[in-house]
């Protein structure tokens, strides 16, 4: 439940899809819209502050999983390679903006790179356009009518509402409306949390996933619910819930019903007044500024290391062997 739980320690979260089928499951679908992928890694753990977040939203995932590996003296001269990446105008000095702005282009990069990946095994003509048909057929449609009839009715049911729901993203990623995606639309698509025309299929997704009664809004225990699933040795409730129940109270439940509707729910998720690649590149500059300048130079990030780079503790699989950039 890790990776649910994040939402207790940050103020939103954004990485998402749903699931398949089993045998059609792909990477681009997980079940809830929360954060916009800086990391999947939470940014806290408990009190502690978990630097595999602040390696991830610095490097992105993939240079993230090939410094996992890395002495702490490879890390460093590597570290110090990427410096001269940020440092845009070559001053010497890495300004918050100059942090924001790679950030972003790590996340954008990512989002592009997983983009290429699936429209490669998903377009069966191979152009620069993508038809409902082509996405459909090498998603879900290996399954004959017969065969979706033959299903058990729960089966069934999860089986139309998942093609419903990606066929409404796809609407919504369709800028032409000409029910073909270009490559751009399908990263809009996988991705809709790097899209600020895709916010409002981003919110109805997560509340139609937390709305377990389908009511249209969401309660403070479905709310709970879908973080934190009680045990039955009546042990005592986690801190970080107790918190969590606090802030559903005082602050997603904006209007104090005792329920988030769809824009309360947009607050939550994606909230209108928060930056969060600024957000960590402040946080990121306020841990490594030794003298309080407000600006990073190469030797200031490099005795940081750990902070940007060098978490021992990730989990995620091998690591990749790309040093064509170092």
């Amino acid at each position: 439940m890790k990776s649910l739980a994040i939402v207790a320690f940050l103020t939103a979260l954004l990485v998402v899809t749903f699931a398949k089928p089993a045998e059609k499951q792909d990477e681009h679908q997980s079940d809830r819209v929360k954060d916009t992928k800086l990391s999947d890694e939470a940014h806290f753990e408990g009190k502690e502050h978990n630097v595999d977040y602040d390696h991830e939203a610095f490097l992105g995932e993939d240079e993230a999983k090939t410094f996992k590996d890395l002495s702490p003296e490879e890390s460093r001269k590597r570290l110090g390679v990427i410096v001269d990446k940020i440092d845009t105008d070559n001053d010497g000095f890495v300004t918050e903006e100059e942090l924001k702005t790679w950030i972003e282009h790590q996340q954008n990069k990512y989002a592009h790179n997983d983009a290429e990946i699936h429209w490669e095994n998903r377009n069966q003509i191979p152009d620069d356009i993508m038809s409902w048909a082509e996405y459909n057929a090498t998603t879900y449609s290996s399954r004959s009518e017969e065969e979706l009839n033959q299903m058990p009715e729960s089966e069934h049911m999860d089986f139309t509402k998942m093609i419903r729901r990606d066929k409404a993203r796809w609407n919504a990623a369709d800028e032409n409306n000409d029910n073909l995606l270009s490559r751009d639309e399908f990263t809009a698509f996988l991705h809709p949390e790097n899209f600020e025309r895709m916010r409002d299929i981003v919110i109805q997704e997560t509340l139609e996933d937390v709305d377990k009664n389908g009511d249209g809004q969401i309660s403070l225990a479905e709310y709970i619910g879908d973080m934190y699933k009680e045990n039955n040795e009546g042990a005592d409730e986690p801190e970080w819930v107790k918190t969590e129940r606090e802030q559903f109270s005082q602050f997603r439940d904006k209007n104090k019903d005792g329920f988030m509707d769809l824009q309360e729910v947009g607050e939550w998720i994606l909230p209108t007044d928060y930056d969060h690649m600024e957000a960590e590149a402040k946080h990121l500059i306020y841990e490594s500024d030794k003298n309080k300048d407000k600006k990073l130079t190469k030797a200031e990030i490099v005795d940081k290391y750990d902070l940007f780079v060098g978490s021992q503790a990730t989990n995620y699989g091998e690591s990749l062997q790309r040093h064509d950039e170092f």
